[in-house]
């Protein structure tokens, strides 16, 4: 983010603040510092109608319009509830400062829904073999849905809940996917993580040594999905897991009547039961202090570190997406994300 756009001298004229503003499209508020970078208030064109009502003028400087009671996060704290009090109040946009209010990033609530401290590894490094010959030159998370590459719909969607800090492990045609992540967005700090062999799900976390948050996000690259990941996050803290995977319930529906039986002795039986189970959606919270239990650049999926956790007696525990979600593994999966996709709410 170009936080000049949004940011004015305190000691620039007032004709200067209208300027600014009248360049802005959603914000609409210009935040004013200091010379050292510092945010002592904010101005709306709100702000300067008030001051004009007061009896002021152009020639005023900008303390006189400046709104200083002005609402603010602070790096690296837990700011949900602050969050949830922003949105009620329809807050479109609010600095998030450092402890001696230095300004790191303006967060927009018109395109933000939230700020995660999270770290994520994407993993893009499959060959997609069920899906050729659409993946004969072209890696899987390339794929177009909707127009989009369906890597994209993930990086957006974690960008939209702050996560900025993306690894992106790849391996099959994995210059197609370096250059397009190099191209994408500035306001995402990719790193690329180059697996010289298949590491499988989870593998490739051995080869990250430089996580900056405690709690890292593991998902698969083909997973079309809306997910809330502020409640994602917010269950996983609540429940203090050592590992949260989120689920999708799967429907089984029987049509015959099912016998509870002993030795052919019937004790009861249920007329066209139906059950619901919970399968691996692909998409993991963990705490960072359990990825040593990972060993250094070897095949390992996810599901061998879920074993390991219950076998150490650790928390592992499940969160149903309640929402869309897609893993687009086969052609047919594919053809159905095609016609879903205007309809899913992002």
């Amino acid at each position: 983010m170009e936080l000049s756009k949004y940011t004015i001298n305190i000691n620039a004229s007032l004709m200067d603040v209208l300027k600014k503003i009248d360049q802005l499209t959603t914000v609409q508020t210009v935040f004013v510092i200091d010379n050292e970078n510092k945010v002592v208030g904010t101005i709306t064109d709100g702000d300067i109608r008030r001051g004009l009502i007061r009896g002021l003028n152009l020639e005023n400087t900008i303390l006189d319009f400046l709104y200083k009671d002005f609402q603010f996060i602070l790096q690296g704290k837990n700011n949900f509830d602050k969050l949830k009090v922003f949105r009620e109040k329809k807050l479109k946009a609010v600095p998030l400062l450092t402890e001696d209010r230095k300004l790191v990033k303006i967060i927009d609530f018109t395109t933000a829904k939230s700020i995660l401290p999270i770290d994520a590894l994407i993993m893009a490094g499959g060959e997609g073999k069920r899906l050729l010959p659409l993946t004969k030159d072209v890696p899987k998370p390339l794929l177009k849905i909707g127009g989009k590459e369906i890597i994209a719909y993930n990086f957006d969607r974690l960008l939209q809940y702050g996560i900025t800090r993306q690894y992106v492990s790849v391996k099959y045609l994995s210059k197609q996917i370096i250059d397009f992540c190099e191209d994408y967005d500035e306001n995402i700090n990719f790193r690329i993580i180059k697996e010289k062999k298949f590491l499988g799900t989870a593998g490739a976390l051995s080869l990250i040594d430089d996580f900056y948050n405690d709690t890292v996000l593991l998902m698969n690259s083909d997973i079309l999905t809306n997910i809330d990941y502020e409640d994602f996050y917010k269950t996983f803290l609540e429940k203090d897991a050592d590992i949260m995977v989120a689920s999708i319930p799967y429907h089984v529906n029987l049509p015959y009547a099912i016998f509870d039986s002993d030795d052919r002795n019937v004790k009861a039986f249920k007329e066209k039961p139906s059950y619901i189970y919970y399968a691996n959606a692909g998409i993991y919270l963990l705490k960072r202090n359990i990825l040593n239990m990972i060993p250094s650049d070897q095949f390992y999926d996810a599901t061998d570190l879920m074993e390991q956790v219950i076998k150490l007696g650790k928390k592992l525990i499940h969160y149903p997406i309640q929402t869309y979600w897609m893993d687009i593994g086969k052609h047919e999966d594919f053809e159905k994300a095609q016609k879903d996709i205007a309809h899913i709410k992002w």
